[in-house]
């Protein structure tokens, strides 16, 4: 019975060794997510003003999203910019912003609220989302009523 049992044993421990040495030969377990479609989740990412202000001088192809009151982005605002406050963006970013693969620029006016939006919209779904921060440190032309201050 002892003999049996150490047979047992000794194909146990060979067998073992057999499929560890296949697991480590082919790179680990088998991908069993392989054929199916890959969904990129929006990743949080921070960018400078200047970084930003070359994507818009770039491409045309952006949303330039400002998150803050709508007295803050009658006082001033970037050129272009929609207003979606940070208030709003659970409630109505589905409606004014529909293409979730969209490149969405998002500041505020110190970078606090732009960067708590940009991370709600990447929650919602959103996956270009690009967070620069705050007006109050744009380098660059802002409008007031219509009026391009410099």
């Amino acid at each position: 019975m002892k003999r049996k049992r150490k047979g047992i044993a000794a194909a146990l421990l060979l067998l073992g060794i057999l499929l560890a040495f296949a697991y480590v030969k082919n790179g680990g377990p088998p991908d069993v997510t392989q054929g199916l479609p890959q969904v990129q989740a929006g990743v949080y990412k921070k960018i400078t003003a200047e970084e930003a202000h070359r994507m818009m001088e770039e491409s045309n192809n952006y949303i330039l999203l400002d998150v803050r009151t709508p007295e803050e982005f009658a006082e001033a605002h970037i050129e272009g910019a929609v207003l979606l406050p940070d208030y709003e963006i659970q409630d109505k970013a589905k409606e004014q912003l529909p293409d979730q693969d969209a490149t969405i620029l998002v500041y505020c006016r110190s970078g606090r609220r732009s960067a708590e939006a940009a991370r709600r919209l990447i929650d919602m779904g959103y996956a270009n989302v690009y967070d620069f921060g705050g007006i109050l440190d744009w380098p660059y032309d802002t409008v007031s009523g219509g009026i391009k201050k410099e």
